[in-house]
């Protein structure tokens, strides 16, 4: 991060994400219900421009509560998810045992992911609404970029 307000800004928008995980666990536009009953929570386009998972490794970077990461997995996928609340992933977590899916999720801020995960992915995926949180876009993709394996690809629906 190159501002010196930018700690202050992330940590303000942590406190807001931190907040709002169990608003939108239980507002119809997320339909948690719908997904432990089984509904994919991505869209046509992403399933169509990613393409076939199964067997695949995938890292969703900025996964909020999970659900599209525990789809990925659904459709066969080993996924790790990161976001930086700390609510969000107790709720992932929450989400992936009461759905019996296997998943790996990882609380910390992405600008620290480094420290905390090893390795590379065939799919390092993130999508819509993330770009605009971010105080660094320049070391966020570097930091995405060093996650994809040789072979791999990265996906951003935005």
């Amino acid at each position: 991060m190159t501002e010196p307000g930018d700690r202050e800004k992330m940590n303000t928008n942590l406190e807001y994400w931190n907040e709002v995980v169990e608003i939108h666990a239980a507002s119809r536009f997320y339909d948690v219900d719908g997904f432990r009953a089984g509904r994919c929570t991505l869209n046509d386009l992403e399933l169509g421009e990613v393409g076939e998972v199964s067997g695949k490794s995938l890292l969703h970077l900025q996964c909020h509560f999970g659900m599209d990461t525990l789809s990925w997995a659904r459709l066969g996928a080993k996924v790790t998810g990161m976001d930086y609340s700390e609510n969000a992933i107790r709720k992932a977590r929450e989400l992936a045992k009461e759905s019996s899916i296997d998943a790996r999720f990882i609380h910390c801020n992405l600008y620290d992911l480094p420290k905390h995960l090893e390795g590379q992915f065939d799919i390092v995926y993130t999508s819509y609404g993330v770009l605009c949180w971010l105080p660094d876009i320049r070391e966020w993709a570097r930091i995405a970029a060093s996650y994809v394996k040789p072979g791999g690809f990265f996906y951003i629906a935005e």
